[in-house]
């Protein structure tokens, strides 16, 4: 098989992603084997290539948000099938047992594994997954409008969910690239009023064609306070502004997994009269299952962006420096 292999973290504008032919990989116990169609990027996945991230497993094939089809099955697969479609997400494995698992909280099990950063993902054109782990596809979803779902979609939705927001409420989004515009479609179809500061006129234009009320490269203006925001562009600096466009009571939930420092605060300005401040960790099977559902509701159609297999590094790249309005797609394989 071809797969997108990184060895040495790097810049991404150095293309440290190499394509190579590697064996095809087997399926083991409880595990399916997957032809790939396509792979969706992610900032997850430039975190891993550049570093942000501490190296878990190197050399590694990144990518997790993965569509394919189950070619093969190992010893003891019961829940999946040949032929069916699926989905492969960031969260791959956890222990089952711990307090965290039996609790409903398998997003901070500390034995999780993720894919494309502690286990081979989808930056290929077969890969291998726990059959429990795998989401099967609905038919009314294709490929490339599924794949963006995996990561942005699921980590979004918990964002979202931890935010707080009431329906028929006000939600303010702070950066609008894959999450965002994708929460922005669940929100207005609760009824909700979304406001978005986002850089970029192109992402601001996208805000409103989906139908947020304002947007605007900073919360200046803003037309009122927010019963709940979202923080997805991964700048520490945004939390004191976003912070002081919530209503007494209101919520931030950031959801990145990674951020730079956040200033010095103070408390009466920014977290008194019960603001709450979230982070978002990973997700559980849970919200995937309840994206699936809000998917199909509304329908959620994401706006792509699709590159050939060979261009894996420039729509990287595109990625990092904010060329790309929507998500980026990698085509794999059919």
């Amino acid at each position: 098989m071809r797969a997108a292999v990184l060895w040495n973290n790097a810049p991404i504008e150095t293309s440290p992603l190499q394509l190579q032919d590697l064996p095809d990989p087997e399926p083991g116990p409880g595990e399916v084997l997957v032809r790939v169609h396509c792979c969706a990027t992610c900032r997850t996945d430039l975190h891993v290539i550049e570093g942000d991230l501490k190296p878990v497993t190197l050399p590694i094939i990144p990518g997790h948000q993965v569509v394919g089809t189950v070619v093969a099955m190992g010893p003891g697969c019961r829940r999946l099938a040949q032929g069916d479609r699926v989905w492969i997400a960031w969260l791959r494995s956890t222990c089952g047992a711990c307090k965290f698992c039996t609790s409903g909280r398998e997003n901070l099990c500390e034995s999780s594994r993720y894919t494309g950063y502690v286990e081979h993902g989808g930056y290929a054109e077969l890969t291998t997954v726990r059959e429990h782990s795998a989401y099967r596809l609905p038919e009314g979803i294709d490929d490339e409008h599924a794949a963006p779902l995996l990561c942005a979609g699921i980590i979004g939705y918990r964002a979202l969910v931890r935010s707080n927001l009431p329906k028929g409420g006000t939600l303010g989004i702070f950066g609008f690239g894959q999450s965002a515009h994708l929460m922005a479609q669940i929100a207005r179809s609760w009824g909700c009023t979304v406001y978005v500061v986002t850089r970029g006129k192109e992402h601001q234009d996208l805000a409103r064609r989906l139908g947020a009320a304002w947007a605007s490269e900073n919360a200046e203006g803003m037309p009122g306070k927010l019963d709940s925001a979202i923080l997805f562009a991964p700048a520490g600096a945004l939390v004191p502004t976003a912070l002081s466009c919530l209503e007494k009571g209101g919520t931030l939930a950031m959801a990145g997994i990674y951020m730079t420092p956040i200033p010095e605060m103070d408390y009466t300005q920014y977290l008194f009269a019960e603001r709450d401040l979230r982070s978002v960790t990973s997700n559980t099977r849970q919200d995937g299952e309840a994206l699936l559902r809000e998917a199909e509701r509304i329908p959620i159609r994401p706006e792509i962006q699709a590159y050939p297999f060979d261009r894996v590094n420039e729509a990287l790249r595109d990625l990092k420096q904010d060329r790309i309005n929507g998500t980026g797609l990698i085509r794999i394989g059919g």
